[in-house]
């Protein structure tokens, strides 16, 4: 637009009706959240590898829904900054931003589809393609003193079609008493500077096999795993070669030297918070809700821009202290 035709143009906005003036503040919000994006996922293709073969022989080979395409040398094939990534083919892109802050507000699906003009379907999607690659942002190792422990969520089919068994009501309760197959279980650890790792080990109690196949793999050899009085982790760490120590809480001893698990109760106790806004999560969505609460717990990502970068493989630097 010429500099004359703007300044008429701005000359009437002062006739605009308040109704007016909010979806002219809307559209030129929308506008800066579109090219935001676009930056954002542009950036990803730095370095124009091909997503197909590897390599970074690429060209300019035109636009396409907004969005830079390339074409590679070697193999011939198109592409562009979300080829290949869980975020491909999703539309709505000025919407991104905000849906991205909507998840770091922890908002539920139909909140954020009302907040954003959206449907809860729609929303639905996005949550489980942004927490596709997010969940997979996890520390490598644990050191020091780590504490582990389990804890037990009523196993849900929520949103399937064929149960494999009965329906009972939302918030309903296991038919069974106690620890049983209704229950998955989830093996968190975490060391004393805070960094988290979790695991679905399957349903009922969690056994020997299923320690020996999730934790040798992520503990440092110097680690000292620090358990409750469940036995099974006495038999896991004699097997593994690492040092460990008990503390009977059955006993009401809760800390015994530097020795406890209250860092990891202290975690399941907000995780568990956490999830109840959700009433209920379906079993095989678990570990992206335990990813999206990994993230939050830990602050490691706290602005929208950061979440969609998670979402398409761009993680900040793991630090070890």
């Amino acid at each position: 637009m010429k500099a004359t035709e703007f300044e008429r143009w701005l000359s009437h906005v002062s006739r605009l009706t308040r109704r007016q003036r909010e979806r002219l503040a809307d559209a030129l919000r929308e506008h800066d959240d579109t090219e935001r994006c676009r930056a954002l996922i542009e950036s990803r293709l730095a370095d124009k590898a091909c997503p197909h073969c590897g390599t970074t022989a690429a060209y300019r080979h035109g636009t396409a829904h907004g969005l830079q395409r390339y074409r590679c040398r070697r193999c011939q094939r198109t592409f562009n900054a979300l080829t290949n990534t869980p975020l491909a083919r999703l539309r709505r892109r000025e919407k991104w931003l905000g849906y991205s802050q909507a998840m770091l507000d922890s908002l539920t699906v139909r909140r954020s589809a009302g907040m954003l003009g959206l449907h809860r379907n729609t929303t639905f999607r996005w949550r489980h393609r942004f927490l596709a690659w997010l969940k997979d942002d996890r520390p490598a190792r644990l050191f020091g003193i780590t504490e582990a422990d389990e804890t037990y969520l009523l196993e849900s089919e929520k949103g399937a079609h064929h149960l494999q068994r009965s329906s009972r009501r939302r918030g309903g309760v296991a038919s069974l008493r106690g620890l049983s197959k209704q229950q998955v279980c989830v093996l968190v650890a975490r060391d004393r500077s805070g960094q988290t790792l979790d695991f679905v080990t399957g349903k009922g109690q969690v056994t020997k096999a299923q320690l020996k196949a999730v934790l040798p793999a992520v503990l440092d050899k110097d680690v000292l795993l620090v358990s409750d009085g469940n036995a099974t982790y006495r038999y896991f760490a004699r097997e593994a070669n690492i040092s460990h120590e008990a503390v009977n809480l059955k006993a009401g001893r809760r800390v015994r030297g530097a020795y406890h698990v209250q860092n990891v109760n202290a975690y399941h106790s907000r995780l568990r918070a956490w999830l109840n806004r959700f009433h209920g999560v379906a079993t095989k969505y678990l570990p992206n809700y335990l990813g999206w609460r990994r993230h939050l717990d830990a602050h490691r990502i706290s602005t929208p821009a950061a979440l969609l970068d998670g979402a398409l493989g761009k993680f900040p630097h793991l630090t070890v202290t």
